[in-house]
């Protein structure tokens, strides 16, 4: 197990002769002096934590803004909140930055489900942009999430990743900053304003 600290080290995180489980992590995790403001996620086994950003939270503010003016304050959309996504390990416990659930969505054993989730939106940061691209995107698709956004505040556009099969995405389309995404034949039935995301 390895703890990666945005643009800093990785430190091995293992205990002898103790299986490694998300909830066991996470109880370690809550231990150690995590700095405030980092947002802490474990990827594949590996636990990240990143520095939560303006740029970063004006976007997450932006999407959820339109998203309850769209289904209302009582929807169920949240922002950095534990999920657990499937994975060949089961060391996916993701906190994507706006995930949205599908109405009557329960909690099982204290946490929410992915099979509930019907949007996801990860912000990228430089340090785990990758993860947003590769296993996360893997783990959504493998989860069936219907809709899946990432906000690149550094190239100045958004990838909209649709259609779930067999562990892939097979719509992929790239909206630029300031153009609105057409989400009309998605499960949101909206049209995304992306021109107030703020750029890195």
């Amino acid at each position: 197990m390895t703890i990666s600290l945005e643009r800093t080290e990785r430190i091995e995180m293992a205990e002898p002769g103790k299986k490694s489980t998300l909830d066991y992590l996470f109880e370690r995790l809550e231990q150690m002096p995590v700095p405030e403001g980092y947002k802490v996620e474990i990827v594949e086994g590996t636990v990240y934590m990143t520095p939560q950003r303006d740029i970063h939270w004006q976007t997450i503010r932006v999407i959820t803004r339109a998203l309850d003016d769209q289904f209302g304050l009582n929807s169920k959309v949240f922002s950095d909140v534990r999920i657990d996504f499937p994975a060949e390990d089961d060391d996916n416990a993701f906190c994507p930055d706006v995930a949205k659930l599908v109405d009557g969505a329960k909690k099982e054993n204290g946490r929410w489900r992915y099979q509930d989730v019907e949007f996801v939106a990860e912000i990228i940061s430089k340090g785990t942009g990758t993860n947003d691209y590769g296993p996360k995107k893997t783990a959504y698709a493998t989860a069936e999430v219907p809709l899946y956004i990432v906000a690149d505040p550094y190239l100045g556009r958004c990838r909209v990743f649709t259609n779930p099969k067999d562990g892939e995405y097979e719509g992929d389309i790239t909206v630029p900053y300031g153009e609105p995404i057409d989400l009309t034949d998605t499960v949101l039935g909206m049209t995304l304003q992306t021109e107030d995301f703020p750029r890195d």
